[in-house]
């Protein structure tokens, strides 16, 4: 059995991307993991020589997080490899947590896509079992985080009430940042939608998988995600989560009600 995996890098931090490689090619079954680089200069092909199973793709004009992603992508299904693991270049794990999500998968041959327990810096968990977001959500949390009804509508969306220690299944909307998918799977349901710049990729992406297969949590497999809220931060983020929203929201509905689909 072979696992490929992909992150996607512009101006990244290299000690951070150093890292999530080696914790990717750490496991026994790591094959390949490509590295591709929207930044506007090569400054990190350099650093990826050590190991061979690195394959570095430099995409200068910055064609977006979910089209560089399916470049590797359609690598690891034109190359018939059964895995492929979408990473951020924020993240810290062990060669158990991809060991435990393989095994998961050999015994779950139904799920099309699952995502390990990702814990903050500190432990805590991050709330990222979600269920589809809302254009009400989507304003309140980005302008209103404190309000008393964006704080219930919160609770809802990140599944909060959920026990993050057990397995969870049909999983609305899968975050980005470790996405671990059966590549047969993406064959029915389509890669990434190259329409979408940066921000709801992933949750259109989780919604066409779980219409082709099951989605599930894994929490025996966990991983640390350093998240840093960019588009918190940045007037220009801010603008590429507003343009992703409208894009996403005028394919999937306008609809305002925020359903809890995810079974324990």
């Amino acid at each position: 059995m072979k696992i490929a995996a992909s992150i996607v890098t512009y101006n990244s931090n290299l000690d951070e991307v150093l890292h999530v490689i080696q914790c990717f090619l750490a496991h026994e079954k790591a094959s390949i993991i490509f590295v591709i680089d929207n930044s506007q200069q090569d400054k990190i092909s350099r650093h990826l020589l050590f190991d061979e199973r690195i394959v570095y793709k430099h995409f200068p004009n910055n064609p977006g997080y979910g089209s560089a992603h399916n470049y590797g992508l359609w690598q690891s299904i034109a190359q018939e490899i059964p895995y492929h693991v979408v990473l951020n270049t924020d993240l810290s794990f062990s060669a158990d947590c991809i060991n435990q999500l393989v095994v998961f998968m050999e015994n779950k041959p139904g799920v099309g896509l699952v995502m390990p327990r990702i814990l903050n810096p500190d432990g805590s968990d991050q709330y990222l079992v979600r269920n589809n977001p809302t254009p009400f959500l989507f304003f309140i949390r980005r302008f209103f985080k404190n309000n008393k009804r964006a704080t219930r509508e919160n609770l809802i969306y990140e599944n909060r009430n959920k026990d993050y220690e057990q397995p969870m299944f049909h999983i609305p909307f899968i975050s980005g940042c470790f996405m671990f998918f059966r590549t047969k799977v993406l064959k029915k349901s389509g890669l990434f939608d190259e329409n979408i710049f940066m921000y709801t990729e992933d949750a259109d992406l989780t919604r066409r998988v779980l219409q082709v297969a099951e989605t599930a949590y894994w929490p025996k497999a966990t991983a640390v995600h350093n998240f840093k809220g960019g588009v918190h931060k940045s007037l220009k983020l801010t603008w590429y989560g507003f343009r992703s929203a409208f894009y996403y929201f005028n394919k999937w509905g306008w609809g305002n009600t925020l359903k809890d689909e995810v079974r324990q």
